[in-house]
């Protein structure tokens, strides 16, 4: 009778054992990780954030059903900072990275730098990017040698090709090519069947990886000018073109989520949606809306900046998760970290895990102060809580003039900030009310502040040169 019980207790005990390894591999699953990037998108672009004359309802629900972002900010207004401070969780300042990459620049994204893809790679991710680069064409810098098992897209703007309105006369650039990998595969010539092909990559790379954690970064070329939509989405949108565009843009999401519904990935797959600075105005009805926020990208007032962000996990995230609190590009690298358990760079970076926001944990930013830079190491702006001050500086608007509709800028005039201008984004979120004269406390409060990131990371409107600034790659 002993020896009975000895075996059935035995065998109870190895049952438990396996039921615990097994209950404990499921919640360990690595949630597979889908980053969709778009080009020039403005705040008020999707019907979530008010667009009334663009069908984005893919979009719309996974932000309902997920979180979305109110005051979430592009780390520049530009593409290639921006870029490269998603993809490795740093103010671009830090990385040595500024401005937009033309064809053969000489510099890029340092590979010594970590990115998403190589943060995943080491957890045993498989990773791809399809789409626009922008992070240095040069051989040394391209994605495979960033971390990236595949690629398929072009290394810079879907504008930097001879069919530029301005090519002759402004710029004089190559032909653009799309590239499968490091092998060019053709001249660029018409780019119609852009968004859908690149959304034809993402579900077959879904398809053959639906058994190992995967990560898609989906960098959309639109919708930066040059406009295309294919012909089942043209003449749709009462937007015009570019809500065609839009529209095209949101059905590939769709196609993606249905993709993940069928292969049973959808509960298990972080998405990720944003853009990667605000609205090109001065091309007038091909760029897109700010929404209520002043001027667009190329500034750092906050139609520059503030973009749309959403992000849809059911397995974490519950549905109409509202988040007013101020994110930033430089959060994307320790937020997806956090989520998938991975370790951060050894390098120091700037931003912090939205996870406590996403989850409902807090309605507190992980930052009390954001920092915006333009140009080649000029900081412009400060967020401080509720506070944004615009230090001194020129800057580029139209001062009210609309741009054309046919796919042509119109010049910028230059502006002048020659002293500090202060706003309360949570009374004023249109930055029509200076009110600096009233406030100086918080203004010289802010001025500190400034000063001490500037020894951080540099300010070439006062000639100080960042004590913690890496260096650049660059080709010898």
């Amino acid at each position: 009778m002993p020896r009975l019980i000895f075996k059935i207790l035995f065998k109870i005990s190895v049952f438990c054992l396996f039921l615990f390894a097994f209950t404990s591999c499921i919640k360990e699953i690595s949630p597979n990780v889908i980053f969709i990037l778009t080009d020039d998108q403005g705040f008020g672009d999707l019907g979530i954030y008010g667009a009334s004359d663009i069908d984005t309802p893919y979009l719309d629900s996974i932000a309902k059903e997920g979180a979305y972002f109110t005051s979430y900010y592009s780390t520049q207004p530009v593409c290639s900072a921006s870029r490269a401070s998603i993809l490795t969780g740093c103010y671009p300042d830090r990385l040595g990275v500024h401005n937009a990459y033309s064809p053969g620049s000489k510099v890029g994204l340092n590979p010594d730098e970590t990115t998403i893809a190589e943060l995943l790679k080491a957890k045993g991710y498989n990773t791809a990017i399809f789409g626009k680069w922008h992070l240095g064409d040069a051989p040394k810098f391209q994605p495979r040698k960033q971390g990236f098992d595949e690629y398929f897209g072009i290394l810079y703007s879907n504008d930097m090709w001879p069919k530029h309105p301005q090519q002759g006369t402004v710029f004089n650039f190559p032909e653009i090519k799309l590239y499968e990998n490091e092998t060019p595969l053709r001249a660029l010539e018409d780019q119609t069947f852009l968004t859908g092909a690149l959304t034809d990559k993402a579900i077959d790379f879904i398809k053959k990886n639906k058994n190992d954690p995967f990560f898609i970064y989906l960098p959309h070329p639109q919708p930066h000018v040059p406009l295309f939509a294919s012909k089942n989405f043209k003449d749709t949108q009462k937007r015009g073109l570019y809500g065609d565009v839009i529209n095209e843009i949101d059905n590939s999401v769709g196609q993606i989520l249905n993709t993940l519904k069928d292969e049973g990935l959808e509960e298990n797959t972080i998405i990720i949606y944003t853009s990667d600075n605000g609205p090109w105005l001065s091309y007038g009805g091909h760029s897109g809306s700010s929404g209520i926020f002043r001027e667009g990208k190329g500034t750092n007032w906050e139609g520059g900046h503030r973009v749309p962000g959403i992000v849809y996990y059911p397995r974490k995230i519950a549905p109409n998760t509202r988040i007013d609190a101020p994110a930033m590009g430089i959060d994307w690298l320790p937020t997806i970290a956090s989520f998938t358990g991975s370790k951060l760079p050894k390098k120091k970076i700037d931003g912090a895990s939205l996870v406590p926001l996403l989850t409902g944990e807090t309605n507190i930013s992980p930052h009390k102060n954001f920092f915006f830079y333009y140009r080649t190491n000029e900081l412009h702006a400060v967020r401080h809580k509720n506070w944004k001050l615009y230090l001194p500086h020129t800057y580029r608007t139209l001062n009210g003039r609309k741009g054309r509709n046919d796919g042509y800028p119109v010049p910028y005039d230059m502006n002048e900030i020659k002293i500090p201008k202060l706003f309360n984004l949570e009374v004023d979120p249109s930055e029509t009310n200076d009110i600096a004269i009233d406030n100086q406390q918080i203004v010289n409060h802010i001025l500190m502040i400034a000063d001490s990131v500037r020894y951080v990371l540099g300010d070439n409107l006062k000639g100080i040169k960042g004590r913690e600034v890496r260096k650049v790659g660059r080709i010898d």
